[in-house]
């Protein structure tokens, strides 16, 4: 932590979105490029915190449609496309989470 309340940077092994070794420099959260390999910033990559974004806004919208979904009338077409769509969000959000690299035991 820094004297103006912010986490201080942290090295990273490698690049923070495609996990190509090398020293990158430090991950700063103010700086969306920072701790990107050369590549990834010269192939206009979207960083990690963007592509987490956009997974929780897509699960978020799935599970919406499907606690709108009035399930006295619905179809069971209906309701095995929502509880797919609520499954495929729950399982995007939890690979956000998983461990990186590391082995499983």
């Amino acid at each position: 932590m820094t004297a103006t309340g912010r986490a201080a940077p942290v090295p990273a092994p490698g690049c923070a979105l495609c996990a190509v070794p090398g020293d990158f420099g430090h991950r700063d959260l103010g700086e969306p490029r920072s701790g990107l390999c050369p590549a990834c910033v010269a192939a206009g990559r979207p960083t990690r915190d963007g592509l987490e974004q956009a997974v929780v806004i897509v699960a978020g919208q799935s599970l919406a449609a499907a606690e709108a979904l009035s399930l006295a009338t619905a179809a069971p077409e209906e309701l095995a496309y929502h509880l797919g769509a609520v499954k495929r969000g729950l399982r995007s959000v939890l690979q956000l989470l998983a461990p990186v690299g590391e082995d499983d035991p």
